[in-house]
């Protein structure tokens, strides 16, 4: 996929301010023996492990440089590294299908996420999760197209995020729009602030995507965007997002317990408060915890 990072000055563009919902200090973390000693052998003796993101997902992943992160799972990785005792290095790749494909050829070793758990990307990684998600439109300041739920877009054109579910949902529907003879325009982008500025300069009716980042987008410009069919199925189930390891791997134990820890010594709900996630809260993290059930519908 295309992607130069979106240049910073565009980064900037749209995140305009990068501030967490709430000012909040985040507890440091003490090493930990027991989760240390989860990791895979190569990661203690080089005493760092490569963390992958696919591109900005605020207030999640907001990236500020090819090697620099802020946001909630900069936050998380961050007290990763304090448990494990090790450094933790961000990398970012150019949206999730190059994500994907860096874990099969073994370059990265886990990326904090949060991404959409899915029972057909399982075939060789495991997804760690810790977020439950819901997915809604980022819209024209007082939706001007009318859209309340998913079976308002025939007709119209909708910015998306390349290669995943939300995409595929979309792909979907469209099939039945133009059956109905009023095609869907699907407008796939590399990340979210492609997508988003799709609809800020109106090349795009609304954006499909994850109902947090869009609250965020949404509320940096509030007078240009707002939200629209929040809180809806929107063709999909539960949505469970994680973390990512190789499938059965050592990684995927190593942040599960990471994960438990936060979330038994209040650091989870400390660090999702700051960023205003509170609604995305799970009780307690899991592998692959999405049933292996079809997760969203296609009509």
């Amino acid at each position: 996929m295309l992607r130069k990072l979106i240049k910073y000055s565009l980064v900037s563009a749209v995140i305009a301010c990068t501030a967490p919902a709430v000012a909040q200090d985040i507890p440091v973390q003490k090493r930990n023996e027991t989760i240390r000693a989860l990791l895979p052998e190569s990661i203690r003796e080089r005493g760092y492990l490569v963390a992958v993101n696919s591109g900005s997902y605020p207030p999640y992943e907001i990236v500020m440089g090819p090697n620099e992160l802020q946001g909630a799972s900069n936050d998380f990785a961050t007290a990763f590294g304090q448990l494990f005792g090790v450094e933790v290095r961000h990398q970012t790749v150019g949206g999730l299908a190059a994500m994907l494909a860096g874990f099969d050829a073994g370059r990265y070793d886990m990326s904090v996420g949060p991404t959409g758990d899915f029972p057909d990307r399982r075939s060789k990684i495991d997804f760690i999760d810790w977020v439950q998600e819901y997915v809604a439109f980022a819209v024209q300041k007082g939706n001007p197209r009318n859209i309340q739920s998913l079976d308002d877009v025939c007709g119209l054109t909708i910015a998306v995020m390349a290669a995943g579910s939300a995409e595929r949902v979309l792909k979907a529907k469209a099939e039945n729009c133009a059956a109905s003879g009023k095609p869907l325009t699907v407008q796939s982008f590399p990340d979210q602030n492609a997508s988003i500025l799709a609809v800020r300069s109106k090349r795009s009716d609304a954006f499909f995507s994850g109902q947090a980042p869009l609250t965020y987008f949404v509320g940096q410009s509030p007078n240009v965007l707002d939200l629209a069919a929040a809180n809806l199925p929107n063709g999909f189930g539960d949505i469970y997002q994680g973390g990512i390891a190789p499938k059965g791997s050592a990684m995927s134990k190593a942040m599960l317990a990471a994960f438990q820890e936060l979330f038994d010594n209040g650091t989870y709900a400390t660090i999702m408060k700051k960023w205003g996630l509170e609604r995305n809260m799970l009780k307690k993290p899991g592998i692959n915890l999405a049933p292996d059930t079809e997760h969203f519908k296609t009509k």
